[in-house]
């Protein structure tokens, strides 16, 4: 009898029970009376398109291709009328690049027209400046397009050229805004000058080098070049280092110091004055691009000695303006594509300066 009560009880449960049976309960909850639909207010617009049967697969890749093969067609149509009607400054105009003798200096040829300045003059230099025009012409063979030469960067020697012209012409013409807005630009690099702003000698972490400090290897950088502007260019000038070896408050120059050099700058001639200015803006010190440019300008040979084998160039000129920042790579590493690359447009931006300034007197 035991064994039998688990199956009746499995039958009793399969029974169907009416459903007013009181365990009966209903599966969901929803109500039993059909929802009304309420009348839909009217769409604006056209009635929908009559649906169409789907192509087959074979139609669409077809249709596909098609459209494909059009695109296709239309993007080559596009290249070869584009190619076709290129501007000038789109492509070099000119075969062959030359230099030309006149009476009044060189000219430098793209075939038979002259190289001419932002102002539409030809760029024409004087008879003691061959290899200023050598070096233009090298540029310009050099360019790829007739756009490229409107990037200062492709042609550095010829826009340093053109600048000089300008301050040449605006001297002739009796205008002196031009001379005196560079001059004020200088005098301003004179009151923090690259070379005057020394390291105060209680920095903190400074492994010396050499025996020799951060401080002492600025001054030792300084001072044969503050020697030869105080003897030869300037002479009995004071020039005063900017910071004092335990205070960080630039010190100005005195009152005497700054006429003597405005005085100076007042009288450059306009090339070297053009050359002055790309020198400075590069070095960020207007003493460093003294001493280069009076060591190279043709209008200073006279006040120079005889040129010998330690002349002040395109690496001493680096050197004194970018003492502290190499000091600073070799103890932290040098930043890949950012200091070498500075590192080569200042020498480039120096390489144009000597070869402006200099002629066959240099």
């Amino acid at each position: 009898m035991e064994s039998i009560r688990p199956a009746l009880a499995t039958l009793r449960l399969s029974i169907p029970r009416p459903a007013t049976h009181p365990l009966y309960r209903c599966l969901h909850t929803s109500a039993t009376l059909r929802a009304t639909p309420l009348p839909h207010p009217s769409v604006p617009g056209p009635p929908p398109e009559t649906p169409t049967p789907a192509p087959s697969d074979a139609l669409y890749r077809v249709a596909r291709k098609r459209k494909q093969a059009e695109l296709l067609k239309q993007a080559r149509e596009v290249r070869t009328t584009s190619s076709e009607k290129k501007t000038l400054l789109q492509k070099r105009f000119w075969k062959d690049v030359s230099v030309k003798r006149t009476d009044d200096g060189y000219q430098v040829l793209l075939d038979s027209r002259p190289v001419r300045t932002p102002a539409k003059e030809v760029l024409t230099l004087p008879p003691s400046k061959h290899q200023l025009a050598t070096a233009i012409a090298l540029e310009w063979d050099l360019l790829m397009s007739a756009q490229q030469a409107l990037k200062e960067h492709y042609i550095p020697v010829t826009s340093l050229a053109a600048r000089a012209l300008d301050i040449q012409k605006a001297d002739a013409a009796g205008d002196p805004r031009l001379r005196q807005g560079i001059i004020a630009m200088l005098m301003r690099y004179l009151a923090t000058d690259t070379l005057l702003c020394w390291a105060p000698d209680n920095v903190l972490n400074e492994v010396p080098r050499q025996g020799l400090t951060l401080r002492q290897l600025q001054e030792k950088v300084a001072t044969p070049i503050i020697g030869h502007l105080t003897t030869k260019v300037w002479p009995g000038v004071e020039i005063k280092p900017i910071l004092d070896p335990d205070s960080i408050v630039p010190v100005p120059q005195p009152e005497m110091t700054k006429n003597i050099v405005r005085g100076w700058l007042t009288g450059v001639p306009a090339i070297e004055l053009a050359g002055l200015e790309r020198a400075v803006l590069a070095t960020k010190s207007l003493l460093v691009g003294v001493r280069l440019v009076h060591e190279w300008g043709e209008a200073f040979a006279q006040s120079r000695e005889a040129a010998d084998a330690a002349r002040f160039g395109i690496p001493e000129a680096e050197e004194a303006s970018t003492l502290e920042v190499r000091w600073q790579t070799v103890q932290w590493g040098e930043v890949e594509d950012t200091h070498d690359v500075e590192k080569e447009d200042l020498r480039r931006q120096l390489g144009s300066v000597i070869i402006l300034v200099s002629g066959e007197s240099s």
